[in-house]
């Protein structure tokens, strides 16, 4: 499998393992047999081909425990081993817990490895029954050979046991009401909520975060809508969805990093607790020693060093995006909890949580696609999370790696893309943010290569980005909607821009220079399709497309044109006095507009601008005349103290450029495929793509 296992083990040979798929029932009280068999350890695979190796490795087990469960209800018995154990470690000291600890996690760890299964080749109520399935017969571990009378009894024998199969599987059909699997819910809720997160408990909260993922995936590999899953009924009607949550948001809060060994396994398979060699199997996957987390990779070393908090995150995701339009007590949730810092006197929150540690870790770790995801969600919808970023001093540690997501687009999906900048057209809607990222003044910014600028503010980074952003998506993905949002977060901004670096000024100018160029092309290419020779050809304008095509086109970049005018007027309308290096840039480039001037879409800003360039070129004149030439610095001289002898009020008024982030009225048809997709893509749990039904496999695979 191209994999590189410490020890390959034919695990079909093992004897613990055929007795518990084989055909005889092994009840919860035989205590000799479950401590051999949950006597192993393993690291958990964190790929996609560690995945396939070890589900290739289960699946004729697995094919077998299918055939005989509903007969022999062994899955029952081990569902009531793991309850047993968790309901032992929630009254046990630390010192008395380490051994059941790492038998609940391998008793766990096989119910994942089965419910996965199950999930992926059956359906929901099959998995139903076999959490339900009760032994026809009572447990028999007898195997010597059958005598004479016995041999003579087979054929009655056989028809005994397929009547009494038949028979289990109608009782069972009227016992699978979830009851069973309830329980079992309720004991990893308890693991997640109760148990202190400790060096040896971590990977016991991992899998019971991991079967959590597993148990909602039911939506991936079913066509039933979730309203009629006895699954996401029994989740969605948990009544600890407030600490559920809170343990999940702590959980990433912290990002605690993975202990190097699990349970005191080191490299050598040796255990703390003096326990001998593994009975069954020791299936142990080669890995790199931790890392510290590296900014080119950070999805990977999240995902492989801080796992608990990488899938608690997909687990938030999932819980909060599903019947999102419908009475979803974790959304609710998420979206009530407050600063534990805060006065008591405030409004009643569903859970406290310090916001200036979830605060400090989204910033860490905002670059990576589902971080930005929860961040947009608590911008947007809790208003006591955003009314704390919007405080912050500290502003550039969340918006520059947004930034940079944005500046490398290639790297990354058009949906992160699109989230990114969803998030900062939210961060827009506030004027103290608009204001304070011009007084952030940074240094060196490296990763930005079109130009080297030593000094520059937030603002200044943020607006160079944006209109990069737009370039890319008109010769790239042509999204209207991406435009939108983008012009929507400079429009918010433009009534607060202040000491504009002069390669800003000039890249605002030129956005539109460039969007009058594609004009021009475009209305030539309709008025005279076929003259088109001795013209240079433009890229941005896709080949073949029709007449209604270019209309349609056309007509988005007049949009797009008036909202880039709106912009700079905004912006002299209201700081000018601040902007002298945005003014130098129209005089220079005052030709730009003059196609625009007598086109009635333009016609009213574009008088505006004229006027403000008429202004300050009429005393750039007469400076001229008395002293010659002008330099750059005598040029700005000039304008400096033309403004602060101009009136806005001189120019036409125009409503302020407010525009606000609505979520469209589905939420979930762009949401659960996207959450899913990170799930597969991102998660430390890996599906099997093939039976995917559930969700768009356009975007899952």
């Amino acid at each position: 499998m191209g994999m590189n296992v410490s020890r390959q083990v034919d695990l079909t040979e093992n004897e613990y393992l055929q007795r518990f798929v084989g055909k005889r029932h092994i009840p919860a009280y035989d205590d000799e047999f479950w401590d051999h068999f949950l006597h192993y350890h393993i690291n958990l695979p964190s790929n996609s081909q560690e995945q396939l190796s070890l589900d290739s490795r289960l699946e004729s087990l697995c094919q077998n425990f299918i055939s005989h469960n509903l007969h022999t209800g062994n899955f029952g018995s081990l569902i009531n081993v793991f309850l047993l154990k968790v309901s032992e470690l929630l009254t046990l000291s630390d010192t008395e817990s380490n051994f059941h600890i790492w038998q609940a996690f391998n008793a766990l760890f096989i119910i994942r490895c089965l419910v996965k299964y199950m999930i992926e080749t059956g359906s929901e109520y099959q998995l139903l029954q076999h959490f339900e399935a009760l032994p026809v017969q009572p447990a028999d571990n007898d195997t010597a050979a059958p005598t004479e009378t016995d041999t003579a009894s087979t054929s009655t024998a056989i028809s005994i046991d397929v009547r009494a199969v038949e028979e289990t599987k109608a009782a069972v059909a009227k016992l699978v009401d979830g009851s069973k699997f309830e329980t079992f819910l309720e004991a990893l809720v308890n693991i997640i909520v109760v148990l202190p997160v400790k060096e040896f408990t971590y990977h016991l909260h991992l899998e019971a975060v991991n079967c959590m993922i597993i148990l909602l995936s039911v939506s991936l590999f079913s066509q039933q809508t979730m309203e009629k899953s006895t699954i996401y009924r029994t989740i969605y009607r948990c009544q600890h969805a407030n600490t559920l949550m809170s343990a999940l948001l702590h959980f990433l809060s912290r990002m605690s990093q993975a202990p190097q060994t699990m349970f005191g396994f080191g490299t050598g398979g040796s255990f703390v607790f003096g326990i001998a060699e593994s009975l069954w199997s020791i299936l142990t996957f080669a890995r790199k020693q931790p890392d510290i987390l590296t900014a080119h990779d950070l999805p990977t070393a999240f995902r492989e060093h801080y796992p608990l908090a990488n899938q608690s995150l997909l687990l938030i995701l999932i819980l909060t995006n599903h019947h999102a339009t419908k009475d979803n007590p974790y959304r609710m949730s998420l979206f009530g909890c407050s600063d534990s810092q805060d006065s008591p006197k405030e409004d009643p929150a569903t859970f406290k949580i310090d916001f200036s540690s979830l605060y400090n870790t989204l910033c860490r770790i905002v670059t990576i696609d589902q971080a930005t995801l929860l961040l947009y969600l608590l911008l947007y919808r809790n208003q006591r999370f955003q009314k704390y970023v919007m405080a912050q001093q500290n502003l550039q540690q969340l918006v520059i790696p947004i930034l940079q997501t944005l500046y490398n687009a290639p790297d990354s999906t058009s949906h992160h893309i699109y989230m990114s900048l969803i998030v900062l057209l939210i961060l827009s809607e506030d004027d103290n943010f608009n204001k304070s990222v011009h007084q952030i003044m940074l240094k060196n910014i490296t990763w930005y290569t079109e130009r080297s600028i030593s000094e520059i503010s937030l603002g200044g980074l943020l607006i160079l980005v944006v209109i990069r952003t737009i370039q890319y998506n008109m010769l790239k993905m042509r999204d209207k909607y991406l435009h939108t949002n983008c012009l929507a977060a400079l429009a918010n901004m433009s009534g607060q821009f202040q000491s504009l670096h002069p390669y800003v000024a000039q890249r605002l100018v030129s956005l539109f220079e460039t969007l009058a160029k594609k004009h021009a092309r475009l209305d030539q290419q309709l008025k005279q399709p076929n003259d088109v020779h001795g013209s240079e050809p433009d890229i941005s304008i896709p080949i073949g497309l029709t007449s209604e095509d270019m209309l349609q086109d056309l007509s988005v970049l007049e949009e797009v044109l008036r909202m880039v005018l709106e912009i700079l007027n905004s912006c002299l309308s209201h700081q000018l006095v601040y902007c002298p290096n945005l003014v130098y840039t129209l005089l220079y480039k005052r030709n730009v507009f003059e196609a625009f001037r007598s086109h009635s879409a333009f016609q009213d800003i574009i008088q505006n601008i004229d006027m403000v360039v008429g202004f300050f070129s009429s005393r750039l004149q007469r400076v001229q005349e008395q002293r010659g030439e002008l330099g750059v610095n005598e040029v700005l001289e000039v304008i400096s103290k033309g403004a602060s002898q101009w009136s806005s009020d001189r120019l036409r008024k125009f409503p302020d450029l407010k525009f606000k982030y609505v979520e469209e009225d589905a939420p979930e048809e762009f949401f659960i495929p996207y959450v899913w997709t990170l799930v597969c893509k991102a998660g430390c749990v890996h599906f099997s793509s093939e039976t995917i039904k559930g969700v768009s496999t356009e975007i899952v695979c």
